[in-house]
């Protein structure tokens, strides 16, 4: 099929496979008598590709059949507004209402079955960002959470590579995950915690995926602030694919040995 018949609005694809059906519209097809079903100003374009599909051997029923199939294709296909949501921090301007950044990912950590994947680049005041999924951890033993984070060497600090991290990781158990409760895994990029300073790199990474299908990045941090004051904007998508991608993404960072577990 070429373009011109793709670009028709679903109406007028069903009332020319009505015309097909009901011989309103026989070949060979013409400018003419595709202007009196449907009146398009690409009605030369249309009747050129009825007429090219007819010398191919298709007959009058099987087009019919066919645009009905591109215009029910259309009708269950997911429209992007649908599927992507606006999740936003900080002052709203008059009259506009949009999701709330805290609520959304609370909501994501309440509501997860089978997985959770967070990358964060900041964690301060971790203990309130993180209770939802620490509870629900508790409810679903089985769930498999992931925390990939940024471990850092604090400026002139030149410790040992594992001594900063066995730092790191105390603080958070501490200080930023909720207490008393299961701890997730936590992985980080070596590379963050270099002697050679034009050698570092950081996850600066901000996403959460959960259940393989909810995707939400955003540029809010995992702090109290960029969740509830600073400005930021983030976007919730439902899709299993851009999910499965972004999984397979750290996945393969895991396997590796890019990303490593604390």
């Amino acid at each position: 099929m070429n373009d011109p018949l793709l670009q028709l609005p679903d109406a007028d694809l069903w009332e020319l496979a009505k015309a097909l059906r009901t011989d309103r519209l026989v070949p060979p097809y013409s400018t003419m008598g595709v202007q009196r079903v449907i009146g398009s100003p690409s009605a030369a374009e249309i009747a050129n590709d009825l007429q090219a599909l007819a010398e191919r051997g298709f007959f009058p029923q099987q087009i019919a059949t066919t645009l009905d199939l591109i215009a029910k294709a259309r009708s269950q296909r997911a429209i992007p507004e649908d599927l992507i949501d606006l999740v936003t921090t900080g002052p709203e301007a008059p009259g506009i209402s949009n999701r709330d950044t805290s609520v959304v990912v609370r909501e994501l950590f309440a509501q997860a079955r089978q997985s959770v994947l967070v990358a964060g680049y900041a964690v301060y005041q971790g203990q309130r960002v993180f209770q939802a999924l620490a509870d629900r951890m508790a409810e679903l033993p089985d769930l498999r959470v992931r925390l990939v984070l940024d471990i850092q060497r604090g400026t002139g600090d030149g410790s040992p590579h594992g001594e900063v991290v066995r730092r790191f990781s105390e603080r958070f158990r501490t200080t930023q995950w909720p207490a008393s409760s299961p701890l997730p895994k936590v992985f980080y990029d070596p590379r963050s915690l270099a002697l050679d300073t034009a050698k570092r790199a950081c996850m600066h990474a901000k996403c959460i995926v959960i259940d393989g299908k909810t995707v939400f990045v955003s540029s809010a941090n995992l702090t109290e602030a960029a969740q509830e004051r600073n400005v930021e904007i983030g976007l919730l998508i439902s899709s299993a694919n851009l999910a499965d991608r972004l999984e397979r993404h750290f996945d393969s960072l895991i396997a590796a040995g890019l990303v490593v577990p604390w």
